[in-house]
């Protein structure tokens, strides 16, 4: 078939749908016509009990009178009000109003018209003829959607309950966000599923049906029901509910085997945008038993327009979560920093794709290059810079201790300073609860970083800047000079650090771990049954991150509050279970012992540090720790020394002495030496 002959058969194809509207929206209008005079008529005779004959012939020939005036009125307002172009097997609530509004305009028109024209006609007349002229007008229309949907639902019951490949489904949510996902499930031809059960707290809708399908009980009978009801799947529709509640339905859930879903939130059904669909797999986040961390980002956002923005470390786990966000608020360039090229590759990509009018510059380096690292802040002009930069796994760092300190310790000295020398307007490290009483190299790199920018905070406010090219030769190991950029200019950059726990999802962390091992078969290793972490959620990292860009005046060390730490165990053993496996069963569970570094418990905070609550109730402010900012100069660089002699032991020693909370639970060999 040529081209030309398509286009003509999708002409005549279209030609006869226009011939097909037009010849039902003639019959509407007949049929409203019809009704309408029908509906006035009722309205006189019911007036005279029934017999045409009492009807006094004044009022027989007004209303003769009138009829093909208002039948002229009742196209031109139905048409006018689109009642002969709406899709009636999908009418709803739009389509009621407009009858509705329709037929109040005909109502008073036609009750002034008559009135002044012939005369004026019985009360019956004006009242009973508009009811039943809309009950007529809108019947005619629902019942059509009616007689569809019902003649659909039958066919698709029909053939769900003789499709064994049906799944059938528990609904937890008797609510409104239920009764949309249920009512989804029906009208759908192509889902495969049917609700054959509900389940609800309220003892009120026990026993009570929702669309033929009965509320049989409480969170207290899901077990049961599921086996009662052969339940393949479960989908939990209580967006409103407390973290608490929805955390101990999904406990109960997980235990019976089946697929679980969870509509994710209640800003959904406020949208209105609720269906199966939008529903998604129960994540491991759901179950910690806390709200999600809320934050007012206002001032945030508004702080970040118009700023450019460095994020290093920028293609990692929170570097990239951090710019996204920074990517929505209109900075005036972002830059992403990053030492591995593919991951800054992808944020690259990912970023440009979703906001091709971003001012985007992705750069390859380390910050542990101090050229490289000086010549983007001087070249960009950064107003805020983001340090995620940053070695971060604890066994690995055991094994490389001066590969810990050259890149945590030495990078956040570089970017740091670099920041201070350009003039930046605030700096913010991200650290770790593992460097609160640190038993790692990790964690006392990382609380090392803070002291680190403590000293920056300190010089800067006290106006020692000029002592900062001495520290900068000395770490640098480049020949003591003058700074152009420091002469006639007072930094003004505020430093500040940001503590969290451990972050579900991110790299390296445990649940992708858990899920890898759950996807091969097991055994899902943990190191001991008793270890608890800290956890949030990248977003609520990020948001904290974001907030201390605007909170404090420098040197503050940000923590949030995240609730109870959660057992390791326990992670794994909900995650094997929300995978549809029994643990210890299906999926074996393996006790491997703490790794060297590794401690029981973390904290947020060290004793010394004190707490003090920000605005928002969920961010607290930890004091720093005064320490000697002179020796600390003195002993950094001699650390420094012994990480680029590749001397172990010597880094951990030095470490102790300077980081004095750092309690280190395995330490290398001190080397022989040969006499």
């Amino acid at each position: 078939m040529d081209e030309e002959s398509k286009i003509n058969k999708v002409r005549r194809r279209a030609k006869k749908k226009i011939e097909h509207w037009q010849i039902v929206s003639f019959y509407l209008m007949a049929y409203d016509i019809i009704v309408s005079a029908c509906s006035y008529f009722l309205g006189l005779w019911l007036r005279y009990d029934l017999s045409f004959t009492k009807i006094p012939k004044s009022f027989l020939d007004a209303y003769m009178f009138f009829m093909p005036i208002y039948a002229l009125l009742i196209v031109g307002c139905h048409w006018y009000n689109r009642l002969y172009k709406s899709i009636w097997r999908f009418a709803s609530y739009s389509e009621l109003k407009r009858v509705s509004l329709a037929t109040l305009e005909l109502a008073a028109a036609h009750t002034l018209l008559i009135s002044l024209v012939f005369r004026r006609m019985p009360f019956s007349y004006y009242l009973v003829g508009p009811m039943l002229q809309f009950c007529f007008v809108i019947g005619i229309r629902f019942c059509y959607r009616f007689i569809l949907l019902e003649r659909d639902r039958s066919a698709g019951t029909r053939s769900k309950d003789g499709d064994r490949r049906c799944k059938r489904v528990m609904l937890i949510g008797a609510g409104n966000a239920g009764q949309m996902i249920m009512r989804d499930i029906e009208q759908s031809k192509e889902l495969k599923e049917k609700v054959v059960c509900i389940i609800d707290d309220n003892p009120n809708k026990w026993d009570r049906y929702i669309d033929g399908v009965q509320i049989v009980g409480g969170r207290d009978d899901i077990l049961m029901s599921v086996q009662k009801y052969n339940v393949n799947a479960i989908y939990v529709a209580i967006p409103s509910a407390s973290a608490e509640d929805r955390r101990d339905v999904l406990n109960i859930c997980k235990e019976t085997g089946c697929e679980l879903k969870n509509l994710p939130g209640i800003f959904q059904f406020i949208t209105g945008d609720v269906s199966v669909a939008k529903m998604k797999d129960v994540a491991i986040e759901d179950l910690l038993g806390r709200e999600p961390i809320e934050m007012d980002m206002s001032e945030v956002y508004e702080n970040l327009q118009g700023k450019v923005v460095l994020v290093t470390g920028g293609g990692g786990s929170i570097g990239s979560e951090l710019c996204r966000q920074v990517a929505k608020h209109n900075p005036k360039q972002l830059i992403i920093f990053d030492v591995y090229e593919n991951n800054a590759y992808e944020i690259q990509m990912e970023l440009r794709r979703n906001m091709p009018d971003l001012n985007l510059v992705v750069l390859i380096g380390s910050v542990r290059d101090n050229r490289r690292i000086n010549e983007v802040f001087e070249k960009y002009h950064v107003d805020i810079v983001y340090h995620a930069a940053a070695h971060k796994h604890v066994p690995l760092m055991e094994d490389s201790p001066c590969e810990a300190i050259k890149n945590n310790a030495v990078g956040t000295y570089k970017t740091a300073y670099a920041a201070m020398r350009s003039g930046c307007q605030r700096f913010v490290l991200i650290s770790t609860d593992k460097a609160v009483n640190p038993t790692n190299i990790m964690g006392a790199s990382k609380r090392l970083c803070e002291m680190i920018i403590q000293t920056f905070d300190y010089m800067v406010k006290n106006g020692r800047c000029d002592e900062l090219p001495r520290l900068h030769a000395h770490m640098t190991g480049e020949d003591l000079k003058p700074d152009p950029a420091l002469e006639n200019f007072t930094p003004h950059t505020q430093f500040c650090a940001v503590r969290f726990g451990n972050v579900l999802g991110s790299n390296g962390s445990v649940i992708p771990l858990f899920k890898k091992q759950i996807a091969e078969g097991g055994p899902v290793t943990v190191v001991d049954k008793n270890i608890n972490r800290y956890f949030m959620s990248i977003p609520e990292a990020v948001s904290l991150v974001l907030q201390a860009s605007i909170l404090g005046n420098g040197s503050e060390i940000y923590v949030l509050d995240m609730g109870e730490p959660i057992k390791i165990d326990t992670l794994a053993r909900n995650l094997i279970k929300l995978s549809g496996h029994k643990p210890d069963v299906d999926i074996k569970i393996v006790y491997t012992g703490l790794r060297p570094g590794e401690k029981l418990y973390e904290e947020k905070l060290m004793a010394e540090e004190g707490l003090m609550r920000t605005k928002n109730q969920k961010i607290h402010i930890g004091q720093p720790i005064p320490f000697e900012y002179e020796k600390f100069i003195t002993d950094i660089k001699e650390l420094l020394d012994v990480a680029y002699s590749e001397d172990e032991y010597g880094v951990y020693e030095k470490v102790q002495e300077v980081v004095t909370t750092f309690h280190p639970t395995s330490v290398p060999k001190k080397p022989t030496v040969n006499v």
